[in-house]
């Protein structure tokens, strides 16, 4: 194997653990503009929105590219991928109630409570994701546009 064809191979791993470092940045900076204690205001809701449909992009990819590769290579990992499709549905239910509460103007108070469920949820998913899936990552070889299948994030 070239350098080059090792560099592609790993690339997955890498690219995850890039997509939640920033996932989880996002997250952050949602989170730090909640707690300033002002009314939500256009940039708040801003950060809300992009933080939610950036979460719903990478595991909607997740869901459609990578876990079916993945299912090929690796059938004994069914069971796993089955177990993270189910995160992402509750992730997706709690992403839902957050953007019904921002379209009601929802409090400060009220939001912080739908975002850290969705933050618990998600560290927890994140964790075990990487647990299951990184070796698997960095011999898969997918050819595809890191884009699509992690989110455009």
């Amino acid at each position: 194997m070239t350098e080059g064809e090792n560099t592609r191979l790993i690339a997955w791993s890498d690219e995850l653990r890039a997509v939640h470092r920033r996932l989880r940045a996002a997250l952050s900076i949602t989170q730090e503009a909640l707690a300033s204690g002002e009314p939500p205001g256009r940039d708040l809701l801003l950060f809300c929105h992009g933080f939610c449909t950036a979460l719903t992009g990478h595991h909607e990819g997740e869901d459609r590219e990578l876990f079916p590769a993945i299912a090929a290579a690796h059938p004994e990992l069914r069971d796993t991928l089955r177990k993270l499709e189910q995160d992402h549905s509750m992730i997706g239910h709690l992403i839902n109630g957050m953007q019904a509460a921002v379209a009601s103007a929802a409090s400060s108070a009220e939001l912080a409570r739908h975002l850290e469920g969705i933050a618990a949820i998600m560290e927890s998913h994140f964790r075990y994701e990487e647990r299951q899936l990184l070796t698997v990552l960095e011999a898969l070889a997918l050819d595809a546009d890191p884009e699509r299948v992690l989110g455009p994030l």
